[in-house]
């Protein structure tokens, strides 16, 4: 394993399926968290005092950084790293990406493939110390919940405005379920990606993920193995298609990729 995440072919001493949870699984993942939190605080001072002053640059360095990090750890403690299949955005795109969302790999997995990563997220977790402070300084767009519809023009207009700048909008993660969900759980898509999408013309990469029959949703114990996710071809709404036929297209792509993927992973049915 060279680098954080997996290439196909590589790490095939690590089974593509989970391995068995117990009493040590439990330890490792605990003693993983404390590890992370500690690298965490001690990679944000470090941002903080020499990167920040950098800009988007900086903050995005620092991310970078910390993900791939974040990541290795992840192998040392507890056995597990994930296997990147089909093509990341190029690092100089504007794009959306689309992602199934089961667990906290996830996250990891395709901010570190997705070089110029930010997020659509709570605009509470922006006020998290140290993650959040970093999460507005790559880019990352707050969502405003209380606002209701108003909340998507605010964020339409936030990713034209950093469209139109000389850096760019970079790569803009959206989970269109909206939460994390369990194996085998297939929630509604929201339909802000796809409004998004329609105001702005960018082009969509769907991602399919089996990673949460590794990683919990509810994030313990994590098991040991090789977790897969995959950039599939992107998407764009054909000539007058409609916004809930864009996600309804949309939706079906993902999903059947990560059932795919995670029967591949020897799952039968729901948990």
């Amino acid at each position: 394993m060279k680098g954080p995440l997996l290439k196909p072919g590589e790490g095939l001493s690590l089974s593509p399926k989970p391995g068995r949870s117990g009493f040590f699984s439990y330890l490792r993942t605990i003693s993983y968290y404390i590890h992370i939190a500690l690298a965490t605080v001690v990679l944000g001072l470090w941002g903080l005092l020499t990167q920040l002053r950098k800009g988007l640059h900086g903050a995005n360095h620092v991310a970078s950084v910390w993900v791939s990090y974040i990541l290795r750890a992840a192998r040392w403690h507890m056995g597990v790293a994930v296997e990147v299949r089909g093509t990341p955005p190029r690092a100089g795109e504007d794009v959306l990406i689309a992602a199934k969302h089961q667990s906290f790999l996830d996250i990891l997995a395709i901010a570190c493939a997705a070089e110029r990563r930010a997020f659509v997220m709570k605009r509470e977790i922006m006020r998290v110390p140290i993650m959040g402070w970093y999460a507005r300084e790559v880019g990352s767009i707050p969502i405003d919940r209380s606002k209701g519809r108003d909340a998507m023009g605010q964020i339409v207009s936030a990713a034209r405005s950093r469209m139109a700048t000389d850096d760019g909008l970079g790569h803009l993660i959206i989970y269109p379920e909206g939460t994390r969900t369990r194996p085998g759980e297939h929630r509604p898509y929201k339909h802000g990606v796809g409004t998004i999408h329609l105001e702005t013309g960018l082009p969509v990469y769907p991602v399919a993920v089996n990673c949460g029959l590794f990683w919990p949703k509810r994030g313990i114990p994590v098991a040991s193995g090789r977790a897969v996710i995959e950039f599939l071809p992107t998407m764009k709404a054909e000539p007058g298609e409609t916004r809930d036929s864009f996600i309804r297209r949309l939706q079906d792509t993902i999903e059947t990729r990560s059932d795919a993927l995670m029967t591949e992973a020897g799952f039968r049915g729901k948990t």
